[in-house]
């Protein structure tokens, strides 16, 4: 069997939070040797439900799977020439600082590529550089309101937020794709060069896709929305004994269903013959569904648009996905022992390379816990490496305010 897709890659890391964090986990899933550099502090996700006060919540187990962590105080000058050496041998340097914080540590795309060429140069932030908001800070709320996300998810009701932030995690799949593109034209050209993932062109882009209507016509030639999404019939279905998310949307598709519900003569009505007159008339379509479905059990139905073709199934909850039959025949946990969190189950990469193995990822890192062995990878004598544990260089004492900002 080969080596994984990023194989001898290495990604120096200077992210935090969600976004970043999630793009280098992709890579580290993909086989890149994924270099975490942290601010004394460390990485603020470390501290979310860290109920046991060590720095490794839950979500920072999950997120930073696969990297190692140095520490490094890149306001002193030690850190910052440790920094130097590090870039040196990335492959691919990721960051999501502020631009002023950027300028000030010397880490502009040209400071890098002055110290390796080859580099590719990845900054995901907020705002793109060449408007007016390049300055403002961004999380994933300010993004799915700035977007229209939030206004569409509110639908004709109050704004509101998809329950899990998806422009950071949409972001950073951008932000992996940008980064195998890069790589790939590296190959060709023999240098790195700099990629921009901004959050919210990333995420009108996604919301525009199948929202933008009629506003695709300069000037509109109708409103903005789709239809099906938009419609206040859209939802999971309440069966007799619960509930199941089912898609009727082929001709072929509404046919079975109207045959299973014994109306067969709706398929011949105007209003239902064809995608077209079935997107107008959507909201009358999903209340017809809403009906039916609640005279049935779940597992009825389930059998029933099974046998027809109809993509169906059952409502799950979170605990629930780990007990489903199939995600425990394609091995989408796995489970791992933490060297101080003990046993974890953990989603696996969800993506089979052919032929390439799948990497088995190191649990995520105690803070600075991989700084001495990175330091002497880098060539620095024993003298010169603090104590295990601690990823700095002798530099005195250190500053603990983080320097990346989200």
């Amino acid at each position: 069997m080969g080596e994984p897709p990023l194989a001898d890659v290495r990604v120096v890391d200077l992210t935090t939070t969600f976004m970043g964090p999630y793009c280098t986990l992709l890579l580290a899933q993909m086989g890149a040797d994924v270099v975490k550099v942290e601010a004394p502090a460390g990485d603020v996700v470390r501290y979310v439900g860290d109920e046991q006060g060590t720095g490794l919540g839950p979500v920072f187990l999950n997120a930073n799977r696969g990297k190692r962590s140095i520490v490094l105080d890149l306001k002193q000058p030690a850190g910052r020439e440790v920094l130097t050496r590090l870039i040196g041998t990335a492959d691919v340097f990721v960051h999501n600082m502020r631009p002023d914080a950027v300028t000030r540590l010397g880490v502009r795309a040209g400071d890098v590529h002055a110290a390796n060429p080859r580099a590719v140069y990845c900054v995901v932030r907020g705002f793109s550089s060449a408007g007016p908001y390049r300055d403002k800070a961004a999380y994933d709320d300010v993004i799915q309101a700035s977007s229209g996300l939030a206004a569409v998810q509110g639908g004709p009701g109050e704004p509101t937020y998809v329950r899990t932030p998806v422009a950071d995690k949409a972001t950073g799949l951008m932000a992996v794709g940008a980064i195998a593109a890069a790589l790939y034209q590296r190959e060709r050209t023999g240098r790195g060069c700099a990629i921009e993932v901004p959050m919210l062109e990333t995420m009108v882009s996604f919301t525009l896709l199948d929202q933008q209507g009629g506003y695709v016509f300069d000037p509109p030639r109708g409103p903005a929305g789709y239809a099906r999404t938009d419609s206040p019939y859209r939802r999971p279905y309440r069966t007799a004994d619960g509930h199941v998310g089912v898609m009727v949307y082929t001709d072929a598709q509404w046919r079975a269903f109207f045959d299973l519900v014994d109306r067969p003569e709706l398929a011949e009505d105007p209003r239902f013959r064809t995608i077209t007159a079935r997107t107008v008339h959507i909201d009358e379509l999903y209340r017809l569904l809403e009906e039916e479905v609640g005279r049935r059990s779940t597992a009825e139905w389930l059998a029933a648009f099974d046998a027809r073709g109809i993509p169906a199934m059952p409502v799950l909850t979170v605990p629930g996905l780990f007990g489903d039959e199939h995600l425990r025949a394609t091995g989408m946990f796995e489970d791992a022992v933490h060297p101080t969190e003990g046993s974890l189950r953990l989603a696996r990469f969800p993506v089979d390379f052919a032929g390439s193995p799948r990497v088995d990822l190191r649990p995520a890192p105690r803070l600075g816990e991989h700084g001495p062995e990175i330091l002497a990878e880098l060539g620095y004598p024993p003298e010169e490496i603090d104590a295990p544990g601690n990823g700095r260089r002798r530099a005195g004492p250190a500053d603990p305010t983080p320097v990346a900002e989200a």
